[in-house]
């Protein structure tokens, strides 16, 4: 498979190296840059495929039980009300999860992240270590 020279997550520029939360068969989750909502992450698929139908199934079935990993992760170290899932690709053309918990005081918690409009919230690089550490630590239970 040809791989697009345009493509930030094959190319290693998205996401950052040091949000690197932890690698699986198929996907590498990241702790995302904006924390304006706590645990935000990407699990981003390891090769380049724009659609999940390109995925062989046992690819895509591998892919989806990663998915559900980081989720439960996510969902018990921020105590979520909901976990929302986001697979869209419209910006980086290259399968990766939006996987965000949601939790019981959050703003507009009824409608998409996308829909509540705040400056992104970068976290310092030890709250940063601090959180991915926590995320990591419910991984390995």
């Amino acid at each position: 498979m040809t791989v697009p020279p345009e493509c930030p997550a094959c190319a290693g520029r998205w996401p950052r190296a040091e949000q690197r939360i932890t690698d699986f068969d198929q996907s590498i989750a990241y702790l995302h840059d904006d924390q304006f909502f706590p645990g935000w992450t990407v699990l981003v698929l390891k090769r380049h495929a724009t659609e999940l139908f390109a995925l062989a199934p046992t690819e895509r079935a591998a892919l989806m039980e990663e998915v559900s990993r980081v989720a439960k992760a996510l969902a018990s170290v921020f105590n979520a009300h909901k976990m929302n899932y986001e697979l869209l690709g419209n910006q980086i053309a290259h399968i990766h999860w939006h996987l965000i918990p949601r939790l019981a005081d959050d703003p507009r918690r009824a409608e998409p992240v996308w829909r509540q409009d705040h400056g992104p919230l970068a976290l310092p690089g030890p709250e940063r270590s601090e959180r991915i550490a926590r995320i990591r630590a419910a991984l390995e239970r």
